[in-house]
C-alpha cells in the first residue's frame, strides 16, 4: 500500500455504526468506508464469527488472538473495531450514547431482534432524530412491507433463487438454472443499501430528519433482473436460462479458444463487416443468411458454429491481438490472469494490505469508484478484534473513567 497520506474521502465526517455480519451488511458499510466514512464495526464479545472464515495466510493471527481470515479482511477494511456487549445493560446504554453522535446505524439481524434488545429504529430515532437507520434482511423489514417470508433466514443462494436471477442463468438455453459464482444475492443488496444510506443522509443534512432504509436481498436481485418483469408483463412468458448467448443479438456471448474461452459481441450490423473480414471470411458480410442481425438470429446455430470454429483455432492472446480495439471482445480471465494483467494494477483493483502476523501482504479487490478529488479506496487493513474500543469511546465523548468502568463490568472489550 502507498505510504502517502490518503486524500479525504467524499464521505469524510460521516459516522457509521456497523452492527452487520456475514457478507451483505459488511459489504455495504465497506462501500461507505472506502469513500471516507468513519465506520465503527461493533462486534460482540469474542468478535465477529466470520473472522474465522478462511483462507488464511501462513502465520496470520488466529481469531482468538484478535485476528481474521481473508473473508473478513476483504469486506471490513477501512473500519474500526469496538467490542460491545449489547445484552449487557451498560453495553446497551453505551450504544445509545454512540447513537447520539452517529449519522448512520446499519444492522442485518432477523426482523425484530433489535426491537427485543430495546434498540429498534423507533427507539434510536427518539435518541437521535437525524439518524439514518439501515436494515438489510433476506425478505425485508415489516416497516417497508410485511412479507409472508419475513422470518425466513436467507443467504446468497436463497436470494439468487427467489429473486429471479437463477431462473434465467444456465449454460443451456431453456435448461436447468445455475447459481452465479459471486455472492450477488449478498452484494447486490449491499450496493442498494449503500446507495439508500447516502441518499437518506443527503436528505437528513437538508432537513435534520433521518429515516429507516429497508432493503431486502430478494428484492435487490429482482431489481437487477428487471427485464424478466416487463417481458412477462407484456408477453405472459416466463424467461428461462439463455445459455451463453443473447436473446436479441448474434453473435454475442462466449466462444471457445484454443486455451480457454473468449467473450465477443456484434451489437449491430456495422460491426459484422469488419468482424468477418478479420475472420478471413469477408463473403459472409454479403450472405443474405447473415448480413443483418435479424437474419443472423434466424440462423443463430449456423452463425455460432462458424464463429466458434474460427475462434477455437486461436489462443486467447491471438484473438486479443486480432480483435482487441476493433470488435467488442474480452478473454475470459481466471484469477491468475487477473493478477498478471496490467489493467487491474493500473486501476488500483489489486491492493496489497497488511495481514497481522503473516510474512507477506494479503491482496484485496479495490473499489471501482474513482473520483478525481476524493479518490477513495483501501487505506487501512481490517481491524483486530476490539482494536479501537478505547479510542472510539474516547473520541465520541466517553471519559477514561467511563471507559475503564465499562471494561471492568464486561460491557466493553
Amino acid at each position: 500500500m502507498s505510504t502517502a497520506a490518503p486524500s479525504p474521502g467524499a464521505l469524510e465526517g460521516l459516522v457509521v455504526l456497523d452492527l452487520t455480519r456475514m457478507l451483505a451488511g459488511p459489504y455495504a458499510t465497506m462501500m461507505l468506508a472506502d469513500q471516507g466514512a468513519r465506520v465503527i464495526k461493533i462486534e460482540p464479545p469474542g468478535g465477529d464469527q466470520t473472522r474465522r472464515n478462511g483462507p488464511h495466510l501462513e502465520g496470520a493471527l488466529a481469531m482468538d488472538q484478535g485476528g481474521f481470515g481473508a473473508y473478513f479482511a476483504s469486506v471490513n477494511r477501512n473500519k474500526q473495531s469496538l467490542v460491545l456487549d449489547l445484552k449487557h445493560p451498560e453495553g446497551k446504554a453505551a450504544l445509545l450514547r454512540l447513537v447520539r453522535e452517529a449519522d448512520v446505524l446499519v444492522e442485518n439481524y432477523r426482523a425484530g431482534v433489535m426491537d427485543k434488545l430495546g434498540l429498534g429504529y423507533q427507539t434510536l430515532a427518539e435518541v437521535n432524530p437525524r439518524l439514518v437507520y439501515g436494515a438489510l434482511r433476506g425478505f425485508g423489514d415489516p416497516a417497508g412491507g410485511a412479507s409472508p417470508y419475513t422470518h425466513w433466514p436467507a443467504y446468497d443462494p436463497v436470494a439468487q433463487a427467489m429473486g429471479g436471477i437463477m431462473g434465467i442463468t444456465g449454460p443451456t438455453p431453456g435448461g436447468a438454472p445455475t447459481k452465479i459464482g459471486p455472492g450477488v444475492g449478498d452484494i447486490l443488496p449491499a450496493m442498494f443499501m449503500a446507495y439508500g444510506l447516502v441518499a437518506a443522509c443527503l436528505r437528513a443534512q437538508r432537513t435534520g430528519r433521518g429515516q429507516m432504509v429497508d432493503v431486502a436481498m430478494v428484492d435487490s436481485v429482482l431489481a437487477v433482473c428487471e427485464r424478466i418483469v416487463y417481458q412477462h408483463s407484456v408477453t405472459g412468458e416466463c424467461p428461462a436460462p439463455e445459455g451463453n448467448g443473447h436473446p436479441l443479438l448474434c453473435p454475442f456471448g462466449l466462444f471457445p479458444a484454443r486455451d480457454g474461452h473468449v467473450s465477443l459481441g456484434v451489437p449491430n450490423d456495422r460491426f459484422w463487416v469488419p468482424f468477418v473480414q478479420l475472420m478471413g471470411r469477408p463473403e459472409l458480410a454479403q450472405d443474405k443468411r447473415y448480413a443483418t442481425n435479424e437474419a443472423r438470429m434466424a440462423h443463430r446455430g449456423e452463425v455460432e458454429a462458424l464463429v466458434g470454429e474460427w475462434t477455437a483455432r486461436h489462443t486467447k492472446q491471438e484473438l486479443a491481438d486480432l480483435l482487441g480495439g476493433r470488435i467488442p471482445f474480452g478473454p475470459v480471465l481466471g484469477a491468475a490472469d487477473i493478477f498478471a494483467d496490467a489493467h487491474f494494477r493500473a486501476r488500483g483493483m489489486l491492493v496489497d494490505t497488511e495481514q497481522p502476523g503473516a510474512s507477506r501482504p494479503l491482496t484485496l479487490a479495490g473499489t471501482p469508484v474513482r473520483m478525481t478529488d476524493t479518490p477513495g479506496g483501501v487505506r487501512t487493513r481490517a481491524p483486530l478484534t476490539g482494536e479501537h474500543s478505547a479510542q472510539v469511546l474516547d473520541s465520541l465523548g466517553f471519559t477514561a473513567t467511563e471507559v475503564a468502568a465499562l471494561q471492568a463490568c464486561g460491557a466493553v472489550h
